[in-house]
């Protein structure tokens, strides 16, 4: 895979860009961890002054929602807290006809499936009764406020503050959900037979004292490196 420096930069966009020339993907035709790798460390998408990498960005996007349906919202308002500007055409579809004023729920909840995926890993780690030499999986998260008014930067600030060993956290950027509302996705990487992701999630990030910023967290995507 080739390597982009300062993707917050015009220079390092300017790379990124020239790469893509000619290419759907960084590694071709196809979507592949290293996509999801380079798309965790832009900010936001490229101007239009780096089409390649506009266009790219672009189809990162569309193919992350598309594989993971109801994961771009999740806050639930009090009645005093309820936002009074409509939401944008796109939430609008997602949003459905049953949806209350004074309890509305943006991010949504787990689907069966995410919950079935997530117990066949646990058991396919207890399954194996073979010491086999560790691996390492890099893993796209979101993580979710309670509302628009809590801080992203103390938000972040209790993420990173989880250490452990086989634990790195890499690269991360604020995604707006709607109703002046932001999530953080955040890359990490970790060795597979230190660290149980679903375990760092509900007993580290969603745990006291770091709920008093998380609301929830979900996998985005899970690859083995």
């Amino acid at each position: 895979m080739a390597v982009f420096k300062d993707l917050h930069t015009e220079t390092g966009l300017k790379s990124l860009d020239d790469h893509l020339s000619g290419k759907s993907y960084v590694s071709g035709d196809e979507l592949t961890k290293d996509d999801i790798k380079v798309y965790s460390a832009v900010l936001e998408k490229p101007s239009d002054s780096f089409p390649n990498a506009s266009k790219w960005y672009e189809s990162v996007s569309q193919q992350l929602a598309a594989s993971f349906p109801g994961q771009a919202a999740g806050v639930r308002f009090s009645s005093q807290g309820a936002p009074a500007a409509s939401a944008p055409a796109e939430e609008k579809k997602e949003a459905t006809a049953e949806d209350d004023d004074d309890d509305m729920d943006l991010f949504g909840d787990e689907t069966e499936e995410e919950k079935k995926a997530a117990e066949e890993r646990e058991a396919a780690k207890k399954a194996s009764g073979k010491k086999k030499e560790s691996g390492k999986s890099s893993i796209l998260l979101d993580v979710k406020p309670w509302d628009d008014e809590t801080d992203m930067q103390k938000l972040e600030e209790a993420v990173r503050s989880v250490q452990m060993e086989g634990l790195t956290w890499g690269a991360c950027k604020l995604v707006p959900v709607g109703y002046g509302i932001k999530k953080m996705t955040i890359m990490m990487t970790i060795v597979d037979d230190l660290v149980s992701v679903d375990n760092l999630i509900e007993d580290y990030l969603t745990a006291e004292p770091r709920n008093e910023y998380i609301q929830s967290c979900d996998i985005v995507a899970f690859n083995k490196i």
